[in-house]
């Protein structure tokens, strides 16, 4: 018997309890040049000590459900650096060999150090063994894919990356985010997809801006926006 620890209709109503995903009246330019309706932003939990430690709870459970091994959570910086130092720690504490020197306790640099050890260039403190890169938000996954060259580049093994929210669009090439991610040869692993979240937050809508909603997906989804009617 399988025992399921990671509660997906719990973790999606935690999403929708804090807002991290919503809608805008009117379009914002997203980091990849493109507008849209509606946004994911997990700045807001993150802040929160107490929230923080709810959402580490959440990646645990997702981890030991999905079976991925994991020596060193590693958060892309800048945006989930600190939910990776959290999710180490925390796995770190409730390991048998929790002791000095059993656990790194990783971040990296968004920009690489211009002086000093050559080790500290891109990190501080550098990943080991099985690596789970963490990212808060997948929309074309530029910055995931640079941190992924980045740690492969300098030696190092990532076995499963993780988006808390992938955001369900094609990049400019056509290929979704997991698409991209395995065609590097690495597993990619959603949390949550915005698909199944905008639907309860489209109910209570304008009319004008869920029919966006749904053209920004037929131009870049990587499948339609189904809406109850």
């Amino acid at each position: 018997m399988v025992c399921i620890v990671f509660d997906q209709i719990e973790f999606n109503r935690f999403i929708l309890d804090n807002k991290v995903v919503g809608i805008f009246t009117e379009p914002i330019t997203l980091k990849s040049g493109r507008q849209s309706y509606f946004y994911a932003n997990w700045r807001s939990v993150v802040c929160d000590v107490w929230l923080s430690e709810r959402l580490v709870g959440f990646v645990l459970d997702f981890c030991r459900d999905n079976i991925i091994n994991v020596d060193t959570f590693y958060g892309v910086p800048e945006g989930a650096t600190k939910l990776g130092i959290l999710t180490q720690f925390h796995m770190a504490k409730a390991t048998r060999d929790y002791k000095k020197g059993s656990h790194v306790l990783a971040m990296g640099r968004a920009r690489p150090k211009e002086h000093g050890d050559p080790k500290d260039r891109f990190f501080v403190g550098a990943p080991k063994g099985n690596i789970a890169v963490i990212e808060d938000v997948t929309t074309t996954g530029d910055s995931l894919v640079k941190a992924l060259e980045g740690l492969k580049e300098s030696g190092f093994t990532v076995t499963a990356v993780i988006s808390l929210t992938d955001r369900m669009v094609k990049r400019d090439d056509k290929k979704s985010v997991q698409q991209a991610i395995e065609g590097m040869g690495i597993p990619f692993h959603r949390m949550s997809d915005i698909t199944d979240i905008l639907p309860e937050i489209c109910k209570n809508a304008d009319k004008e801006v869920v029919e966006k909603i749904i053209e920004e997906f037929d131009q870049y989804g990587v499948k339609p926006l189904r809406l109850s009617r």
